[in-house]
């Protein structure tokens, strides 16, 4: 039973260095894989090793068989494990977030002015950008006041936009 323990805790070291450099270890493996890409990774054979170790300890501690009855427990237990680590992270990697928002996404969208637009210069208006408030300097083709809803007709630079008043 000290083996089987000794191969869990093994493999829960194994898994926490894995969580700790993370990324560091995943070329490791990279030549063994053969057709298994991405299968055959730390986290997949920690995954075994640990459930190998610990169902193999409980096997023979609760049910007082031998080492064959306890490996072949652990082995299945192992690779259900495994099967399911692989699936997790695989699912985990194909996750891909949404495109962070960009000035350009502006165009079309509505605000309204916090300091008001002079002719010739620039005031201020509030967007939202991904549901987020944003201030820009804004520059329009006539006075605006402030408090003003204005559309964004573009966008001049990272900081500013051109706007033109909403008339209802």
């Amino acid at each position: 039973m000290t083996w089987f323990l000794g191969l869990g805790i093994i493999g829960l070291a194994l898994l926490v260095l894995c969580l700790v450099f993370d990324g560091l270890l995943d070329g490791v493996l990279d030549g063994l894989g053969g057709g298994l890409d991405g299968f055959l990774s730390l986290p997949v054979i920690a995954g075994f090793v640990s459930a190998l170790g610990f169902t193999g300890a409980i096997t023979m501690g609760v049910t007082g068989t031998g080492a064959g009855v306890a490996t072949g427990a652990g082995a299945v237990a192992g690779v259900v494990v495994a099967w399911l680590t692989g699936k997790f992270s695989q699912a985990l990697m194909r996750d891909g977030a949404a495109p962070a928002p960009k000035g350009e996404d502006l165009s079309g969208s509505s605000g309204s002015v916090v300091t008001a637009i002079p002719a010739d210069g620039y005031g201020e208006v509030l967007l939202y950008l991904a549901g987020q408030p944003v201030k820009y300097a804004a520059k329009a083709d006539r006075p605006v006041p402030r408090g003003a809803e204005v559309w964004v007709e573009s966008v001049l630079s990272p900081t500013s936009v051109a706007v033109r008043p909403v008339e209802r």
